[in-house]
């Protein structure tokens, strides 16, 4: 027979992750747990496929703040589905997508200068002829993404 809920260290077996972790989750917002008569955490079945897309989500580089605000507006009565993942990973793929730009062209001129991003360096012709880039303020300018 198959167990309803799951103890908290099954589900850390089963997901692949410490207890901490799941500790941390909860606190986050991310995951839920009940509570049992002997005050101990049980899981429903479904919370393995949620820890799956937050490790998916976090390995990929997204901040738990914007996976939980993704996740806070799927439904929270059924396990996630397939559908679900659709609608996560679309949203995603333009923060990702940007991201792999932006690395992509560090790594490209990583040697032809500093990474450059110009931090108001006197002598650099390609990226900062006439140190133009101090009259723009402080921070990098040439690797800004689209939310700086």
């Amino acid at each position: 027979m198959i167990a309803e809920e799951l103890t908290i260290g099954e589900v850390a077996r089963r997901a692949g992750v410490p207890i901490s972790t799941l500790h941390f989750y909860e606190a986050k917002g991310l995951i839920r747990s009940r509570r049992s008569a002997g005050n101990q955490r049980r899981y429903p079945r479904g919370i393995l496929r949620l820890i799956a897309i937050i490790r998916v989500g976090q390995k990929t580089g997204i901040p738990l703040a914007e996976i939980r605000a993704r996740l806070d507006r799927l439904p929270q009565d059924r396990p996630l589905s397939s559908d679900d993942w659709a609608i996560l990973s679309g949203e995603w793929r333009a923060a990702l997508d940007e991201r792999i730009t932006l690395l992509t062209r560090l790594r490209d001129q990583l040697d032809g200068c500093i990474g450059c991003g110009c931090l108001s360096m006197r002598d650099c012709p390609l990226r900062n002829p006439g140190d133009s880039a101090a009259a723009e303020g402080p921070g990098a300018r040439a690797f800004r993404t689209a939310g700086d």
